[in-house]
């Protein structure tokens, strides 16, 4: 049987920054999330030394496409070679390599390598593959710059905490409350408006209006990876104006006493947006105290809100 044509792209870019940093960037996959604006969620599936398999699901071409892959890291050679196990149509097999190249000591030349064939080597199919490299690639070395060139940051704009509530009942009956984000506009009042898809089974889109205690409605859209009643990932790809990267996770775990809903989140704040969304005067540490009291506040109420439901069922 004859194999389909290999392709092979390349996308370039320099950074001002040392190749360690930037090649710690690359082989920080649990990050990427935050950094790369495709990713949506990663997991490690083996983790050593200098292999790994992760689980990755990304945008491409606005749709979300989930895949295995193995990575090797050569951290004297600073490069990080990557091949799809199982690829999603319409890519047959995909691979590549991340190869960082020092340019003094302050600069960098990244290079992102890939080769690719194509399901039935489609010409359709070739170029809808092709795009979704030149964009994700663009997309993602404009943002290892960026974060690279900016060292770790500023650690002010990066915020993580996570609530939790107990429920008096089974972790499947939670979890099915989070997931039929569909009902939400009728279960919480916090939600005036909700578009929920799901193309694919366990990865959801979700669109939604959320009424802030001052009246006003923040629109958000979101893309939601769900494993059946243990967790479900998600990533904001269009986020309220005051954070610039918002992901978060909700777990259930089930014990003898019943089931503990935890809502994690990590954001990033806008520091260009603070005075804009706060008013004058305003720092991030205002901010910081802002998104946290409303992201948690409505967090919050949705557990409480999947709590009181699930009680009422088991009674």
């Amino acid at each position: 049987m004859v194999q389909p044509e290999v392709h092979e792209a390349e996308h370039q870019i320099m950074v001002s920054a040392p190749a360690q940093r930037v090649f710690d960037l690359v082989a920080d996959v649990g990050a990427w999330p935050r950094v790369f604006p495709p990713t949506v969620h990663i997991e490690h599936v083996e983790r050593g030394e200098t292999e790994e398999r992760i689980s990755i699901w990304a945008t491409a071409n606005g749709e979300v496409k989930g895949w295995t892959s193995r990575r090797h890291l050569d951290r004297g050679g600073l490069s990080v070679r990557f091949r799809q196990e199982v690829s999603q149509p319409p890519v047959a097999s995909m691979g590549g390599e991340w190869v960082i190249e020092p340019v003094g000591e302050t600069q960098s030349r990244v290079r992102l390598l890939h080769d690719f064939r194509a399901v039935g080597d489609d010409p359709e199919k070739v170029a809808w593959i092709r795009q979704a490299i030149d964009r994700n690639s663009d997309a993602e070395l404009a943002a290892l710059r960026s974060a690279a060139e900016q060292g770790n940051g500023p650690d002010e704009l990066l915020l993580s905490f996570a609530d939790s509530v107990r429920v008096a009942g089974p972790a499947k009956d939670a979890y099915d409350f989070v997931y039929d984000a569909a009902r939400w506009k009728e279960r919480l009042p916090h939600v005036s408006r909700v578009v929920l898809g799901e193309d694919t089974p366990n990865v959801q889109s979700l669109e939604m209006d959320t009424r802030a205690p001052n009246g006003s409605v923040h629109t958000t859209m979101s893309v939601r990876i769900c494993f059946p009643h243990e967790k479900i990932v998600y990533k904001q790809l269009r986020t309220p104006a005051l954070l610039s990267v918002h992901t978060g996770q909700w777990t259930f775990e089930e014990d003898a006493d019943g089931t503990l809903i935890t809502s994690a989140h990590t954001v990033v704040i806008a520091p260009a947006a603070v005075t804009t969304v706060l008013g004058e005067g305003k720092t991030v540490a205002d901010a910081r105290a802002f998104v946290r009291d409303a992201l948690g506040r409505n967090s919050t109420a949705t557990m409480n809100h999947a709590k009181a439901h699930v009680e009422a069922a088991t009674v």
